[in-house]
């Protein structure tokens, strides 16, 4: 049996992480071999609500799961970890501006980069699933200077799975023939769902799923809204915002990262932007990446429809605006010292 590696969850008495650790200390992420110390963070007002998700993890006889350790301390939290998913953040509430958001998550998330940078390894890998994710990662990364910014995403997994089941089912066809959907920029309504470089099975045949769909004004319409608005439509239905596919996208994007893409296969990951397909640089964008020996790369050269580059400057406006506002807020904090 493999040594095992220490994987911090937080936000763990939460709804999604109630789907997540249940996903990893099965092996799903990480291997069927590999056991697992799963830490539990969370504040101290959830400390009961984790004691029952202590017990409920205990009576899962889980093979794998060689120990647990709930916290509220961050310095044990992050300790030794190997992967760090950090899924617990402020939500938006009713009348609340993007900046209060922001401003709310930057303390959430500079403590989280702080024990990170202390205490976790340094080939640690984190995926930000709390929002805004992208700058929460931005900011995450900047308080963590000895980790490589490479180690830092967001995730819009969760936004490709949801594309990428859209097409499936338009063409009626299973999940598994459709790949290469791609989310680009920022996990918002601002993202670009993006179906021109994806490839379907049809009736055994190899297509373009442009060629395959064969409507244009499907694709540039419905299809993008659909997948924008998602989240809003599953919160208006469930009277709760997404928790089990948010954690099945978590787990797939970390699997991804761990284990590497298929030849061939591009996944969507907000990464730190190099001004690739003229995005800003030194943003977190969802670009398309190819994975091997657990370090992503972006995909050059695809060709993109002037349509596509009008997304594209959209939503990278609007991160450039959340990075310099989330700076603006840690300048602040700072000055309040």
């Amino acid at each position: 049996m493999a040594e095992p590696i220490r994987v911090v969850v937080t936000g763990a008495a939460g709804q999604i992480a109630y789907s997540l650790l249940y996903m990893i200390a099965r092996g799903e992420v990480f291997g069927k071999d590999q056991p697992i110390v799963l830490h539990l963070l969370d504040i101290p007002p959830m400390v009961g609500v984790l004691e029952g998700v202590v017990m409920e993890l205990a009576d899962c006889a889980l093979p794998l799961l060689v120990e647990v350790k709930p916290t509220t301390d961050p310095a044990v939290g992050f300790k030794d970890v190997s992967a760090a998913f950090l899924v617990g953040a402020m939500p938006r509430k009713e009348g609340m501006e993007r900046k209060d958001l922001l401003s709310a998550n930057v303390k959430i998330f500079r403590t989280q980069g702080q024990a990170l940078d202390k205490f976790a390894k340094k080939d640690v890998k984190v995926l930000v699933v709390g929002n805004p994710a992208n700058t929460n990662a931005l900011v995450c990364s900047s308080y963590a200077p000895s980790i490589p910014r490479e180690n830092f995403s967001a995730m819009t997994r969760l936004d490709q799975n949801r594309a990428t089941s859209q097409i499936a089912a338009k063409l009626g066809v299973p999940i598994s023939a459709v790949s290469n959907i791609i989310i680009w920029g920022n996990h918002s309504s601002t993202q670009y769902p993006d179906a021109g470089q994806g490839k379907a099975t049809v009736n055994g045949a190899v297509k373009s799923v442009v060629e395959a769909v064969n409507d244009t004004s499907y694709l540039q319409g419905s299809f993008v809204e659909t997948v924008q608005k998602r989240g809003a439509a599953v919160i208006a239905a469930r009277k709760m915002s997404s928790a089990m596919s948010a954690a099945k996208a978590a787990c797939d994007h970390m699997h991804d990262w761990w284990n590497g893409t298929a030849p061939g296969q591009f996944v969507s990951m907000g990464v730190f932007s190099d001004g690739s397909y003229d995005s800003p640089k030194d943003v977190i964008f969802s670009f398309p990446v190819e994975i091997k020996n657990k370090q992503w790369k972006i995909v050059s050269g695809l060709t993109l429809s002037d349509f596509a580059k009008t997304k594209l400057s959209v939503t990278g406006k609007e991160l450039q605006e959340e990075k310099d506002e989330a700076l603006s807020v840690l300048d602040s904090n700072v000055s309040n010292l």
